[in-house]
């Protein structure tokens, strides 16, 4: 039958499914890996163990699904966006950690630069705003952090890539630097109309031009992987970011359609056709994909803390022992009992983008107790969720089906609360691996294991709905104690 292979990078594991013909996972693998915090708002990842962890799973999930490499058609790969690497194109070893998405650590740099009015400026190349999340400024800072990096990066000896690139590098031996046009939109770097590298900006930053990947096709032939590997020759057919390869995995082809993923982060992602659409409301511009010559554009919020806020009630309250209680807990309540938690921990991303927003639980009386607290939780993940798709509805006027996957959408709580603050109906697909398997249809379209996206989204259709349910006064009371909450939390560490 033929199989692909799809390695999803994510930001706290490393994940690899092997997929058939029909669209079903018939193997899965994964395994978490160490985040480094050094100071206040700086988070770092070790490269090597990235794809250490990575190439584990990948052998193991081939192993125990009993399938030979020679059966692998293509491979995949989706992975956390933004996250920076620079490592040494003859060693292959890092110059420093991984610089991670959620990092804080450039805002003094990037308030320099809207200081400069330089917002406009970004904005119309890039469709991003100013602001430590992407990979840009990260790279200055390595650039000019890192002793001897700068010149050895002028000399041509240093590689920058977001982990797609530090993956492909690695598994085809140092043949390939690459990167698809979805994340290299997400770098700051490129420009999405001119769908090139920026000299304009490269220039600005002082980023060496030779240290950047080729940008490819996120579907067709990007290198093969080394024979050693796998045991056998596998070309990486398919690369997308993560969000982007969920919007593919929703069958999300259609302008106006729309998903929302539930991973570390929450990304609201809206397809907008063959143009881009510039937003008012604090949304980014970016490429979904780019396959055949033709680029498909997305409107995109980007939540900074979504599922990472139930890691954070595990193993720093340790108020739960699974994520998977949060359900039942939630619902042994009637309400919060007036308990908002908005977890800024790193700031607040769209459509807020307050790096000084710091997280806070606040409405708490004597009464409140444990299970409100693990209820407040799960209503921020949709509260957070209702701010974007409002200043998204605003710069489109128009949205299909609301589409979630990611592992938090397996909450019945939450997603009924998600159906009922929105007062729209949630669609829910019975495979919600979105990221992984937009990763395999991007590769199996890649290689010609599928033909074409009708055939794609004939093989996933299954889902399960959830209706709004809420009176409007009620939810227009949550929302107003939700605001009330955010405003207590932005420009908390603002000098």
């Amino acid at each position: 039958m033929g199989y692909i292979l799809s390695l999803d990078q994510g930001t706290t594991s490393s994940r690899a499914l092997l997929f058939n013909k029909k669209g079903e996972p018939i193997g899965c693998e994964q395994r978490e890996f160490s985040q480094i915090f050094k100071n206040d708002g700086w988070v770092e990842q070790d490269p090597v163990e990235i794809f250490q962890t990575q190439l584990q799973v990948c052998q193991d999930v081939i192993k125990n699904a009993g399938v030979s490499a020679s059966e692998i058609e293509g491979i995949g790969i989706t992975n956390q966006r933004e996250t920076t690497v620079l490592w040494d194109k003859n060693t292959g070893e890092p110059v420093y950690n991984a610089i991670v998405w959620q990092c804080r650590r450039t805002a003094p740099l990037c308030d320099e630069y809207i200081a400069k009015g330089l917002e406009k400026f970004f904005l119309n190349k890039t469709g991003l705003l100013i602001d430590p999340y992407f990979s840009a400024t990260k790279i200055k800072w390595i650039l000019e952090n890192v002793e001897g990096v700068r010149e050895r990066a002028e000399n041509g000896e240093i590689l920058f890539g977001t982990i797609d690139s530090w993956l492909i590098w690695n598994l085809t031996g140092g043949k390939v630097h690459c990167t698809d046009f979805s994340n290299a939109s997400r770098t700051m770097l490129f420009n999405i109309h001119t769908l090139e590298w920026d000299k304009e900006i490269i220039g600005l930053l002082d980023i060496p031009e030779c240290i950047l990947p080729k940008v490819t096709s996120s579907s067709g032939v990007m290198g093969v992987c080394k024979k050693h590997i796998f045991g056998d020759e596998i070309a990486i057919t398919g690369c997308a970011g993560d969000q982007q390869a969920a919007l593919f995995g929703q069958c999300c082809f259609s302008k106006g359609d729309v998903k929302n993923t539930y991973g570390t982060g929450g990304f609201l992602l809206m397809n907008t056709g063959d143009k881009p659409v510039t937003s008012q409301n604090g949304l980014l511009t970016t490429i979904a994909w780019g396959i055949d010559d033709k680029i498909s554009y997305a409107l995109e919020g980007s939540v900074f803390v979504s599922g990472a806020l139930i890691k954070w009630l595990r193993d720093e309250l340790e108020l739960i022992s699974t994520a998977a209680e949060t359900e039942n807990i939630a619902f042994s309540v009637d309400d919060t009992n007036g308990v908002y938690i908005v977890p800024a921990f790193v700031g607040l991303g769209a459509p807020y983008w307050d790096p000084t927003a710091r997280g806070i639980i606040t409405g708490l009386t004597r009464g409140a107790n444990r299970r409100h607290i693990v209820r407040a939780a799960l209503e921020a993940m949709a509260y957070q969720t209702l701010d974007v798709l409002n200043a998204m509805e605003a710069d489109t006027g128009a949205l299909n089906t609301i589409k979630v996957d990611g592992g938090a959408s397996q909450n019945n709580f939450l997603m009924q609360f998600q159906a009922d603050i929105l007062g729209r109906t949630i669609v829910r697909p019975v495979n919600v691996e979105s990221t992984a398997i937009g990763a395999a249809f991007l590769a199996g379209l890649g290689c010609g294991f599928w033909k074409s996206m009708d055939e794609i989204k004939s093989i996933a259709s299954n889902f399960t709905e959830f209706a709004p349910s809420m009176s409007d006064d009620k939810k227009h009371e949550l929302i107003t104690g939700w605001e009330k909450a955010v405003s207590r939390s932005l420009k908390w560490s603002e000098k």
